[in-house]
């Protein structure tokens, strides 16, 4: 029986996770809305056999707020690529990895979020992926018309619905449907098209999609969400779930949840591949580690910070910089992604202004190590069932991700945990989906 292989991606959203990267001396921040920047990106991951890599999206700006006083002006990520429009650059630039693009369900149209997925699975020869995300903040509602977001079953009753419609509308047309046939003058064989006539609570489309089916058949389900609701969601659609956990046990549970939603659908469990999320630090010696996590930590503006502070964990801002944070952090947290970091800054008794930096370091895991360190704590976290894989996000770029791919993916590939070649054309076959 061939051995388990680690799934690997990066997310190369702009200038890195660390949330003030365009601060870090190494980075050029006038390189936001570069496709050359994102190409290269792409280019270096596919060298090093990586499955994907991911775009995240926002659809509102997400450092306009002057609270507190003097935080307005302070982010970087205000703008970006809309992630559609970049991975179909990407997709004739690069040859086998996998384009992981996020698209929102909450206020776009099922027709033509298919047809553009669809669009680029054609482009890509089969290596599009959409990451499914209901959207929560109110300033995203705001640029289509709410006043206030969707509320959590609403944003999720939507997404199922269209997820739903997309699922239909890919399948429009039988794999031999085209006829092409000059003689008779057929095209198509009309009987192997299907009009979707979806009539539901969200939305009514007719089809069919202007689009025949990706060499990988449709377009992978990507899906991020910790909620009892977001579970249930991946178990009866994603082909993929990103996860944030911190610590091995939460990610083990987790991965546990995910597999058995997908079998309460009549999928089998290893249907769904559950990668979690890390961010590596990367040094040569103990003393390059520590040096780099130390300027990741000063990098980060506190004023900036605790305004993003706030939008995560509500009324924090009613306590100074140096206070102690309060026992009851996790309950004021907005979102669930943030609960785990809550836990460690009360068990830690960090002060506000060690979770400002901390949370510009990121939200996710940090790997922090020699390539050897790191790759023996992926390889422990892989064994153990706590995921798939792993879904790298840089705390600056393109450094951060270089000495991750030039350090530590070597070392797992002499391991016999990643692969050295691809397998297989399509995302789907290298993720080894059925």
């Amino acid at each position: 029986m061939p051995r388990r292989m680690m799934i690997l991606g990066a997310s190369i959203k702009g200038l890195g996770y660390n949330a003030s990267a365009w601060r870090h001396p190494e980075v050029d921040p006038t390189l936001q809305e570069s496709i050359e920047f994102y190409i290269d990106l792409a280019r270096k991951s596919e060298a090093a056999k990586l499955d994907f890599v991911f775009l995240a999206d926002n659809l509102a700006a997400l450092s306009m707020s002057d609270q507190p006083v003097g935080a307005i002006g302070r982010g970087h990520d205000n703008i970006f690529l809309e992630p559609l429009t970049a991975m179909a650059a990407i997709a004739v630039s690069t040859r086998k990895i996998g384009l992981v693009a996020t698209c929102s369900t909450s206020y776009h149209e099922p027709y033509s979020v298919a047809r553009m997925f669809a669009s680029l699975d054609h482009i890509s020869h089969g290596r599009a992926a959409w990451n499914v995300v209901p959207s929560y903040r109110p300033t995203e509602a705001a640029n289509f018309g709410l006043s206030t977001p969707l509320s959590h079953a609403d944003r999720y009753g939507r997404a199922h619905e269209f997820v739903t419609v997309l699922l239909g509308l890919w399948k429009s047309w039988d794999k031999d449907a085209f006829l092409f046939a000059k003689e008779s003058g057929l095209f198509f064989d009309p009987d192997k098209v299907c009009a979707l006539n979806h009539r539901g609570k969200f939305f009514r489309v007719a089809g069919p999609l202007t689009a025949s089916p990706s060499p990988q058949g449709r377009p992978l389900l990507f899906q991020a969400g910790e909620s009892g609701a977001g579970i249930e969601f991946a178990g009866e659609f994603a082909d993929a779930v990103y996860t944030v956990p911190l610590e091995m046990d939460a990610a083990i549970q987790q991965r546990q949840l995910v597999r058995e939603a997908a079998k309460r659908y009549g999928r089998d469990e290893n249907a769904v591949k559950v990668i979690p999320g890390i961010q590596p630090i990367v040094g040569k010696t103990k003393g390059e580690v520590h040096d780099k996590l130390d300027l990741l930590r000063k990098i980060a503006d506190p004023i900036k910070e605790m305004g993003r502070v706030t939008l995560q964990f509500g009324e924090i801002a009613k306590y100074d910089l140096d206070d102690v944070v309060p026992s009851d952090l996790k309950e004021m947290a907005t979102t669930s992604s943030v609960k785990a970091m809550a836990d460690r800054a009360v068990a830690s008794k960090w002060t506000i202004r060690r979770l400002c930096q901390e949370m510009a370091l990121g939200q996710h895991r940090i790997v922090a190590g020699t390539p050897e360190e790191i790759a023996r704590d992926l390889e422990a976290w892989f064994n153990a069932g706590a995921g798939d894989g792993f879904n790298i996000q840089p705390s600056y770029m393109p450094g951060g991700l270089d000495d991750f791919l030039e350090g530590v993916v070597p070392i797992l590939q002499e391991r016999g945990l990643f692969r050295s070649e691809y397998s297989g054309s399509t995302l789907r076959e290298n993720l080894e989906l059925a």
